[in-house]
């Protein structure tokens, strides 16, 4: 069975703080997309149950131990546990920043969970998630090639 090329991978995080391992394997799961099978367009995106994850601060309370760091990198060749950041805040950033990564959340669930005062309203969110819209939530889940759910 041959399988189909995917040229955009949308990862879907819909849970929070109660369930780390969602969060660390959304950011394992977007690495490996772009570093091994080259996927070109990946997004991680915060949906109505996850947007708590956008919060400043909230990543970065996800912390990647020693002992965790080593056990990541020696399933990656050339990775050593050096190279990981301290936390999912720090990867997040360099997901974006080295490899492209976007990072959104649902716009319309900031507000109505009381976290932002507009759909624009960034002021409580990081700097590196982008505040997405119901119209374009859609067109991202539409066009996507494969839809992962965590």
């Amino acid at each position: 069975m041959k399988i189909k090329k995917i040229e955009k991978l949308l990862v879907i995080v819909n849970s929070g703080m109660d369930k780390p391992y969602n969060q660390y394997a959304s950011y394992a799961i977007a690495f490996a997309a772009k570093k091994i099978h080259n996927i070109p367009e990946v997004m991680i995106f915060y949906g109505p149950q996850g947007v708590e994850m956008a919060k400043k601060g909230n990543l970065a309370k996800l912390t990647f131990s020693e002992d965790l760091k080593k056990l990541i990198a020696e399933q990656f060749e050339g990775l050593s546990p050096d190279d990981l950041p301290d936390n999912l805040e720090q990867m997040a950033r360099q997901l974006k920043d080295a490899m492209g990564v976007v990072i959104g959340s649902c716009a319309t669930i900031h507000v109505a969970s009381g976290f932002a005062s507009s759909i624009d309203d960034t002021s409580n969110i990081e700097d590196f998630i982008t505040p997405v819209k119901i119209p374009d939530a859609a067109e991202g889940a539409l066009s996507a090639d494969k839809i992962l759910y965590f």
